[in-house]
C-alpha cells in the first residue's frame, strides 16, 4: 500500500476526531421526598396527599379549577400576548442559527463571471511599440470552491452548541408561556376576590343602612341619644369608603388581564360574578400531586433551559481547545476563459486548479490559553446557575406545599371565627333593640364580623394563589419530552 493510498484513510480518520470534554450533566442535589408534602391521609376537611391519578396537571393546567371564564382567558394569552410572541420569535431565530452553523460543514461555492478588453497606449512608457495592438479581450467564468476540513470537531461542536441553544430558547418559550398563564390566573383570582369583597360590602352597607334607620327611629322616639346616630352614620360611611376603594383594585386587575390577552384596557371588561355567600368560594380547589423531587428536573422548563445552556457552554470549551491544532483548507477553482465571445465557451478554454493548505499558529502570546480559560469559566458559571435553579425550584415547591396545607387548616379556623362573630353581632343587635346594651357594642360587633368575613375571602384567595404557584413550580404539565430534537 502506497502513501497515496494511506493518505485518504488518515484524512477521514482525522475528520472523525473531536477534541475537548464530553458533556455529562452535572449532578444536582435532590431530596428523596418533599418535606412539606404529607405522607399519609388525614381526617376529612384537612389537606392530604393526592393519589397519583388525582388532579393530573396537563398542558392546559388551568382547567383543574373548573372556571369557564378563566379557561377562555388562558386560551387568549397563547394567541395574542405580545411578550409570548417575542419569545417565540427568539426561538425561531435560534433554530435558524443552527442552519448557519451547519452550513460550515459543506464547502462554499461561488461563481463570478467577468468580461473586459484592454488596448495599450502606443505612447505608454516602457512599452515596446511592436507590442501595441488594437486591444485584447479577457472573458472568464470561474467557479471557486473553499472547504475547511473539520479535523478536530470545531465546526461540529458549533452545530451542537447552536442546537442546544435553540433547545434552551424553546424551554425559555415554555417558561414565558407558563409565567404569563400563571400571572393571568393570579390576576383573575385577585379580581374575583375583589368581586366577593365588593358583594360582601354591598350587603354590609345595606345592613348598616338598616341599622342607621333603626337608630334614627329610636332617637326620634327618645329611646336613645344622638351619639348612637352619629356612630351608626360613621360606621356606614367608613364601610362605603372601603367599598369605593375596592373599585380601584378591580380596575387594576382588569387592566392587567387585558394586557395579558393582548387587548387595550379600554376594550376589555370582565363582568362581576355574584354568589349566594361571598365568604364561601364556589371555585374548585384541586389537589395537586407533587410527585417526587427527582421528577422536578424533567418537569421544569427553566431547569431544562439552564441544562441546555450548560451543554452548549461545554461545547465552547472544545471549540476553544481546537484552536491549538492545525487547520486544513481545501480550495479549488475551475471554469472557462477566452479572449472573445467566440472562443469563451469552447473546450480548449477550460482551466482548473486545486490545492490544500495546512496552517498552525506558532505564537499568539497566550490568546488560545486565555480563550480556553474563558470557556471553562463560562461553563463553571452555567453549572453553578443550573444547580441554583434546581435548589430554588425545590424551595418554591416546598413553600407552596406548606402554604396549601396550612391555609386549608387556617380556612377552617377562620370559618369558625366568622360564624362566631356573626352570632355575636346578632346578639348585640338584639340586646341593643331590647335596650340592654349601648350602640357602641353593636359597632364593635359589626367591625369584628366584617373583618372576619373579609379574612374568609382573603384566605380563600391565598389558597388559590398557592395552588397556582404550586402548579407553576411543578412545571405546569411541561416535560423535557417537549424539547424539539432539531
Amino acid at each position: 500500500m502506497t502513501w497515496r493510498d494511506i493518505a485518504p484513510l488518515l484524512l477521514f480518520s482525522c475528520i472523525g476526531c473531536k477534541v475537548g470534554p464530553t458533556y455529562v450533566r452535572p449532578q444536582a442535589t435532590a431530596p428523596s421526598v418533599y418535606q412539606e408534602a404529607p405522607t399519609e391521609p388525614r381526617e376529612a376537611g384537612v389537606w392530604k396527599a393526592a393519589a397519583p391519578a388525582e388532579a393530573e396537571v396537563g398542558g392546559d393546567w388551568w382547567q383543574v379549577f373548573s372556571d369557564t371564564d378563566l379557561n377562555d382567558l388562558e386560551v387568549r394569552v397563547a394567541q395574542a400576548n405580545q411578550t409570548l410572541k417575542a419569545a417565540e420569535a427568539n426561538f425561531r431565530a435560534a433554530r435558524a442559527a443552527i442552519g448557519v452553523q451547519r452550513s460550515q460543514l459543506a464547502p462554499t461555492i461561488g461563481v463570478g463571471a467577468s468580461a473586459g478588453t484592454v488596448r495599450d497606449s502606443y505612447n505608454q512608457p516602457y512599452l515596446s511599440k511592436t507590442q501595441v495592438n488594437d486591444g485584447d479581450g479577457d472573458m472568464s467564468l470561474p467557479i471557486d470552491l473553499n472547504y475547511e476540513v473539520d479535523l478536530w470537531g470545531r465546526i461540529r461542536r458549533g452545530v451542537t452548541a447552536a442546537r442546544e441553544r435553540a433547545q434552551a430558547d424553546s424551554a425559555d418559550l415554555a417558561v414565558a408561556r407558563l409565567s404569563l398563564q400563571a400571572e393571568l390566573a393570579l390576576d383573575y383570582f385577585n379580581l374575583r376576590s375583589v368581586d366577593a369583597q365588593m358583594q360582601l360590602l354591598d350587603d354590609t352597607v345595606k345592613a348598616y343602612q338598616q341599622a342607621l334607620q333603626l337608630t334614627q327611629d329610636r332617637y326620634n322616639e327618645g329611646v336613645t341619644n344622638l351619639n348612637d346616630v352619629s356612630q351608626a352614620e360613621t360606621q356606614l360611611q367608613a364601610t362605603q369608603v372601603i367599598r369605593t376603594d375596592l373599585e380601584n383594585d378591580r380596575a387594576r386587575n382588569q387592566h392587567a388581564i387585558a394586557i395579558l390577552i393582548g387587548m387595550p384596557p379600554a376594550d376589555f371588561h370582565l363582568p362581576a360574578r355574584t354568589v349566594k355567600d361571598p365568604t364561601t368560594s364556589t371555585r374548585t380547589l384541586p389537589r395537586i400531586p407533587a410527585g417526587i423531587p427527582s421528577q422536578l428536573l424533567e418537569r421544569r422548563p427553566d431547569i431544562a433551559s439552564m441544562e441546555r445552556r450548560m451543554a452548549a457552554a461545554n461545547e465552547q470549551i472544545g471549540i476553544a481547545q481546537a484552536a491549538y491544532y492545525p487547520t486544513m483548507n481545501i480550495s479549488a477553482v475551475a471554469g472557462l476563459m477566452g479572449t472573445s465571445a467566440l472562443n469563451w465557451f469552447t473546450w480548449p478554454s477550460r482551466f482548473w486548479a486545486v490545492g490544500t493548505s495546512l496552517s498552525e499558529t506558532v505564537f499568539d502570546a497566550g490568546r488560545r490559553r486565555a480563550g480556553v480559560a474563558v470557556a471553562q469559566a463560562d461553563y463553571d458559571a452555567t453549572v453553578a446557575t443550573y444547580r441554583q435553579t434546581v435548589l430554588t425550584s425545590f424551595q418554591q415547591v416546598e413553600d407552596n406545599l406548606a402554604a396549601i396545607r396550612i391555609l386549608e387548616r387556617e380556612a377552617e379556623q377562620q370559618h369558625t371565627a366568622t360564624h362566631s362573630a356573626e352570632q355575636t353581632l346578632d346578639l348585640s343587635e338584639a340586646r341593643y333593640e331590647g335596650g340592654v346594651d349601648a350602640y357602641l357594642q353593636v359597632i364593635t360587633s359589626q367591625t369584628a364580623a366584617l373583618q372576619n368575613e373579609r379574612n374568609d375571602i382573603n384566605i380563600q384567595l391565598r389558597r388559590e394563589q398557592a395552588t397556582v404557584l404550586l402548579i407553576k413550580a411543578l412545571g405546569g404539565g411541561w416535560s423535557t419530552n417537549n424539547l424539539p430534537s432539531l
